[in-house]
């Protein structure tokens, strides 16, 4: 059985207030501490892999814990925001045989969530998605089978 870590992205303050375009719109200083404190979560965790949205806010989500794992992060246009459920499904299918983290938005996260619930399978911690949270999947064959809450630290 493998796991997915499928991360929303940390703070990042309020789209309104962004002039520039959206996908360069950094972490808040909040956002840069939740970082921290996620990879400093999952210190322990098998980690062999980080995707992620090409998004800033994302790419920056998880580069402290790339940097201490000493991986790369790669980018996936299947996390980006407004991405169809069935893409975002697939790459979890396609990465799952090895531990990997999948940093995303919130849409992405919601209409995963939605999903899984809607198949009944088991989720640990509600249909909660807070901003640098992280759902851990078991994947078996392909299949989420199960998944549980971590709320995010900072």
């Amino acid at each position: 059985m493998g796991a997915a870590y499928v991360v929303r992205h940390a703070k990042a303050g309020d789209r309104s207030d962004w002039t520039g375009d959206d996908r360069m719109r950094p972490l808040t200083k909040s956002g840069r501490r939740q970082a921290q404190a996620l990879a400093d979560m999952l210190e322990d965790e098998p980690i062999d892999k980080i995707l992620s949205s090409g998004y800033l806010r994302c790419v920056q989500t998880v580069a402290s814990l790339a940097k201490s794992r000493g991986l790369p992060v790669e980018t996936a246009d299947e996390l980006a925001e407004g991405t169809p459920l069935s893409d975002a499904l697939r790459l979890i299918e396609k990465v799952a045989d090895r531990p990997t983290v999948l940093c995303t938005h919130g849409d992405v996260v919601a209409d995963l969530l939605y999903h899984l619930d809607e198949r009944r399978v088991p989720l640990e911690g509600g249909l909660v998605f807070a901003k640098c949270s992280t759902w851990v999947l078991d994947v078996d064959h392909g299949d989420i089978v199960g998944g549980r809450y971590l709320p995010p630290s900072a």
